[in-house]
């Protein structure tokens, strides 16, 4: 009924947001895009990427292509790397579960969904184009810049305490430690995949990840799922320091109006690289392979630098961010490569083994059952 209501009105209304039930998975969010012009196809973005976000690209996108009309389902990672898999594993025909375009922030999942043979291969002029740490097997292809931040309440933590380095937030956390007990917050990287991937990199790059984890035990560090809870969080108060956010949200939020500043650490960066994929049981194969060489195009990713993501791999850093005048010239970029070494990440006895270190270090407790949220 609510799917036969959307298509009736579509024609008269600017693209609107409805729940739609998926199953077991819970909800997904749906978001139709008309075309401007008669409608030639309908091509159907299944992604775990905020709506508000892909907006701006998918409405360029169709400048280009006004005769398309596209539906974005919105999910959190889990549900979606679920749903395709299972599509892919019982060879589900396109009518039974549309899905041109699948695009996620825990990368891993996009590269397990290619391993298994769950995705189409295109080569172009912008494939060609993209560093290696962000294309894999011409089939798993990073599109954004996105820089794992350290965040803070400018009315709440001195200028002087402001942390531009993993070593300085530590040293501030041992200087004062009652100033900042239980006003420190990162994810819950038991629930978060993003939370995960930015700790097992984090790890493996920094001597000071011990002391860093030490630190926040001390601390009392506070722990959140989701990017957008740590922001508000951020916002009320209850923390005034964050570390590792997603930097793309935590830019968004300040654009609004959020009292809220942002640095980029200067020791190293972790940048996250959300990845899009062609499932082989697309159904509008020419205009899914389109619209990924639109989103690593120039023009694309001008549209995300300026609108989406906010955020570039050699340009500038955005206005108000503290930090290099770029993330490239400054030598900082750790990227967390699109490829096979993603699934060593995954691993599931050295998972665990991370994750009862990590709660033994911050005094965390294990997850009771209950549904298990993770990033968009």
């Amino acid at each position: 009924m609510i799917g036969r209501l959307a298509r009736a009105l579509a024609p008269r209304l600017a693209p609107f947001l409805v729940l739609l039930a998926a199953g077991a998975a819970g909800a997904e969010e749906v978001t139709r895009f008309p075309a401007s012009e008669h409608e030639r196809t309908v091509l159907t973005i299944r992604a775990a990427a905020d709506a508000d976000a892909m907006a701006p690209l998918i409405r360029d996108y169709q400048q280009l292509y006004p005769d398309v009309t596209v539906v974005y389902h919105e999910y959190v990672t889990a549900d979606l790397f679920g749903e395709v898999a299972a599509a892919c594993a019982a060879g589900r025909a396109a009518r039974d579960y549309p899905a041109d375009v699948v695009i996620s922030s825990s990368v891993d999942h996009l590269i397990k969904l290619a391993n298994d043979g769950c995705a189409r291969a295109h080569r172009s002029f912008e494939t060609a184009r993209q560093p290696d740490w962000a294309a894999w097997r011409d089939e798993v292809f990073g599109f954004t810049t996105e820089p794992a931040v350290i965040a803070y309440r400018p009315d709440l933590v001195p200028p002087e305490d402001v942390p531009h380095s993993r070593v300085a937030l530590v040293d501030l956390l041992r200087r004062k430690p009652e100033a900042y007990a239980g006003r420190i917050g990162s994810y819950d990287i038991t629930l978060s995949g993003i939370g995960y991937l930015f700790a097992a990199y984090d790890a493996r790059a920094a001597a000071t990840y011990g002391r860093l984890v030490e630190a926040f035990g001390r601390a009392d560090l506070r722990v959140r799922c989701c990017t957008g809870d740590l922001i508000a969080d951020l916002e009320a108060g209850r923390i005034v320091i964050g570390y590792n956010l997603l930097g793309s949200y935590v830019y968004r939020a300040m654009r609004r109006g959020a009292r809220i500043g942002l640095v980029v650490p200067r020791d190293y960066t972790l940048v996250l690289s959300r990845a899009v994929l062609v499932p082989v049981t697309a159904r509008a194969v020419g205009d899914a392979f389109a619209f990924v060489d639109y989103l690593l195009s120039a023009r694309g990713q001008k549209v995300s630098r300026e609108e989406a993501f906010f955020f570039d791999r050699t340009g500038p850093l955005p206005s108000g961010v503290e930090g290099p005048p770029s993330l490239a010239t400054a030598g900082i970029l750790r990227p967390i490569t699109v490829g096979p070494v993603l699934l060593a990440v995954q691993d599931r006895a050295k998972r665990a083994r991370f994750l009862a270190e990590w709660r033994q270090s911050i005094g965390a407790e294990a997850p009771r059952g209950g549904p298990r949220r993770q990033e968009p």
